[in-house]
C-alpha cells in the first residue's frame, strides 16, 4: 500500500503570485521546495550565469592558476587523473580542452573500475614518474587521497585537487580533524574554510569553475566557455546532483546550449539517440548519460573520454554508436540480473526480509548498483547487491530514507574488508563465506517499521482536474528542470469516475481512459504503471482518488490538456 502525504508549508501564496507574476499554486509548489525568501524565489525563477558565484571565491583558485601558468612557461609535463562515471569523464575532458587551449602539455587517465579501482592509487603515482610527470591535476576525486598525495609530493611532483566529495575526517577529543590532502592546491567546495558560498557542486562544475579563471587569465574569449559549460550541465545530472541554487542554474542554461554546441561527439551522440527535438533533463538522465557511464561500466571510460574529445565528425559517429550498443548490452545484462535477483529472494525466502541481502556471482560488479535500485524499487526496503569480485566479494547498496547504509555497515565492519558511501547508497568489499552472517546481522540489528517500507508520495496541491488549464501548464515549465532536489509537482483529486480505461502500446504498458470529476469536468487521461492493480481498482469502485501531473498532448496539430495519472486508488 502507497503512503500519500500533501506538503502543508504554509505562505503568503496570493501575495507571492502577485509578486511574481505566477499562479498562486506555482507559488505554492516553490514553497515546499523550502524556496521561501523572495531573493531565493527569483534566483529559482530567474537565475541566469551572471548570477553565479565568481570562480575566484573558491579557496586555491589563485594559487591553481598561477602554478599552471608557471607549467606552461616552463613547459612542464602535466597529467589529469578521472573518475570512470559521467562527472570524472565530462570534467576531465574540460580539463583537457581548457589546458591545451592555453598552452599547457597535457594527457589524461581514467582508472579503470576493475583493474585500478577509483582515484588516485599508489600505482598510478608510480606510473606518473615513470612518464616523467611534473605536475598532477585530479578531478572528481582526490579529497580522500591523503598518502597518495603524500607520496607523489615526495616523489618530486607538484599535485593539484580538484573535487566535490566530502573532505575525509578523525573524531579526536569530541573534535573533527580534518584529513585534508597534502597538495600545493585543493578546490573542493566542501572545505570548511573554503568561502564559495555554493556546496553542492559536482566534480564537472569545480573543474568548469578552474577553466574559467584560467581562461579569463589568458584572454579567451568567454563564448568558448560555453562548450565547457554543457559539459559540466550533463554533469550536474548524471552524478544525480540536487537541482537546487547553481546547480539550477548549470542544467536550465545548459540544456538551452545543449542543441547548437560546438562539440562533435555530444552531437554525435544526440543522434546516435535520435533526439533531434529538445532535450530535457531526463533525456541526460536516462539516455545520453547512460551512453556516457556504459563504457566505464563494461570497458574503460577512455572510450567516453575520446568521445568527447572527437573533432572529427565521422569518427565521432562511430564512436557514439559503439556506446549506444554497449549501453544497450549494460541494460541486457543489467535485466537479466534484476530476474536473477527476484527469483533468488522467492527461492531462498528473502523475501519478508527488511534488509535484503543477494548475492550474484556472475554480475558484472559495475552492475551490482544498478541492480540493488531495481530490487529496491520493487521491494521497497534496503538493498545489496554482491558480486564475485577479483578478490572476494564486491557489493553496492542502495537504501530508503528512513534506512542509513553507512551507519548500518559501520555496526558490521568487523565482517567487511573495506566500505564506505552515506544514508543512501554504499559499497563494500568481504569475505564470500560471510555474506549469510552479513545478511542475519543487518535484519538483527535493523529498526525499520512496516509503515516505513511502502513508497511515499509527496502531494504538492490537492487540486481539481477542472482548474488545469493551458496557462498553467505553461507556468509548470518555470520550473523545470527537474530532478533530484527539484521534483516533478504531484497534483491529487478525490472522488473521480474513470471511464473507457484501453490498454495500448506493443508492450500493453500504457492506458487511455476519460476522467470526471464532481463538477462534470471531464479529462483525457493516461496512466503508465501497473495495468492489472490500475484496472482491478477501477472495476471495484465507483470512483477513485488520482495522483497526476498536466501536460498539453498534442496529436495531429491538435492541442488539448491531458492528465497523466501516476497512481490510482
Amino acid at each position: 500500500m502507497e503512503k500519500w502525504v500533501v506538503a502543508a508549508k504554509r505562505a503568503d501564496f496570493n501575495g507571492i503570485g502577485q509578486r511574481f507574476g505566477i499562479d498562486p499554486v506555482i507559488a505554492r509548489i516553490i514553497r515546499n521546495r523550502d524556496i521561501t525568501e523572495d531573493k531565493d524565489i527569483r534566483m529559482y525563477l530567474q537565475g541566469k550565469i551572471s548570477d553565479m558565484a565568481s570562480h575566484w571565491l573558491l579557496k586555491d583558485m589563485e594559487k591553481s592558476v598561477a602554478i599552471l601558468m608557471e607549467a606552461v612557461h616552463e613547459k612542464r609535463q602535466v597529467r589529469i587523473i578521472g573518475d570512470y562515471d559521467i562527472d570524472g569523464v565530462c570534467a576531465a575532458a574540460i580539463l583537457y580542452k581548457c589546458f591545451r587551449r592555453v598552452g599547457v602539455r597535457t594527457d589524461t587517465y581514467i582508472p579503470n573500475r576493475v583493474t585500478d579501482g577509483y582515484g588516485l592509487n599508489m600505482h598510478l603515482i608510480e606510473r606518473a614518474k615513470e612518464d616523467r610527470i611534473d605536475l598532477l591535476v585530479t578531478c572528481d576525486n582526490g579529497i580522500a587521497a591523503y598518502p597518495e598525495v603524500q607520496r607523489a609530493k615526495e616523489m618530486g611532483m607538484t599535485v593539484i585537487v580538484t573535487d566535490h566529495h566530502n573532505v575525509p575526517y578523525e573524531e579526536q577529543g569530541g573534535k573533527r580533524i580534518w584529513k585534508t590532502p597534502p597538495a600545493d592546491a585543493v578546490i573542493n567546495p566542501k572545505q570548511e574554510d573554503c568561502p564559495y558560498p555554493f556546496q553542492e557542486l559536482c566534480g564537472a562544475a569545480v573543474a568548469y569553475k578552474l577553466a574559467a579563471a584560467l581562461y579569463e587569465r589568458y584572454g579567451v574569449s568567454r563564448s568558448e566557455l560555453e562548450e565547457l559549460f554543457v559539459l559540466a550541465a550533463i554533469a550536474t545530472v548524471g552524478d544525480v546532483m540536487d537541482l537546487q541554487g547553481e546547480n539550477r542554474i548549470w542544467v536550465k542554461e545548459g540544456l538551452k546550449l545543449l542543441p547548437t554546441v560546438q562539440n562533435p561527439g555530444l552531437q554525435a551522440l544526440m543522434r546516435a539517440n535520435h533526439l533531434d527535438g529538445p532535450v530535457s533533463a531526463y533525456h541526460i538522465g536516462f539516455v545520453l548519460g547512460p551512453c556516457i557511464n556504459a563504457s566505464g561500466r563494461l570497458d574503460t571510460a577512455q572510450r567516453s573520454l575520446q568521445l568527447l574529445l572527437e573533432p572529427d565528425e565521422k569518427k565521432a559517429a562511430a564512436l557514439a554508436g559503439d556506446l549506444v550498443h554497449m549501453n544497450e548490452s549494460r541494460k541486457s545484462m543489467t535485466a537479466l540480473q534484476v530476474e536473477e535477483a527476484v527469483r533468488r529472494i522467492q527461492a531462498e525466502g528473502f523475501k519478508e526480509d527488511r534488509v535484503m541481502v543477494v548475492y550474484l556471482p556472475e554480475c558484472h560488479e559495475s552492475l551490482a548498483g544498478i541492480v540493488a535500485g531495481r530490487i529496491r524499487e520493487r521491494y521497497h526496503r534496503p538493498v545489496f547487491i554482491l558480486t564475485k569480485g577479483e578478490q572476494g566479494a564486491k557489493g553496492s547498496g542502495r537504501s530508503i530514507e528512513a534506512y542509513s547504509m553507512y551507519d548500518e555497515l559501520t555496526a558490521c565492519s568487523d565482517l567487511l574488508i573495506k566500505f564506505g558511501g552515506h544514508p543512501m547508497a554504499a559499497g563494500l568489499s568481504m569475505e564470500p563465506e560471510r555474506i549469510e552472517e552479513l545478511r542475519r546481522r543487518l535484519n538483527e540489528q535493523c529498526s525499520l517499521k512496516p509503515e516505513e517500507m511502502v513508497p511515499k508520495y509527496v502531494i504538492d496541491v490537492p487540486m481539481p482536474i477542472g482548474y488545469v488549464t493551458e496557462d498553467l501548464i505553461e507556468q509548470l515549465s518555470l520550473l523545470e528542470p527537474f530532478g533530484k532536489g527539484n521534483a516533478k509537482p504531484l497534483f491529487a483529486q478525490k472522488n473521480i469516475r474513470a471511464s473507457g480505461f484501453t490498454i495500448m502500446g506493443k508492450n500493453k504498458n500504457v492506458a487511455r481512459m476519460t476522467l470526471m470529476d464532481e463538477s462534470g469536468c471531464k479529462r483525457d487521461g493516461v496512466y503508465f504503471g501497473n495495468m492489472e492493480e490500475a484496472a482491478r481498482v477501477l472495476e471495484k469502485n465507483a470512483s477513485v482518488s488520482i495522483l497526476y501531473y498536466p501536460q498539453i498532448h498534442t496529436y495531429q496539430g491538435r492541442k488539448n490538456i491531458q492528465i497523466v495519472v501516476q497512481s490510482i486508488r
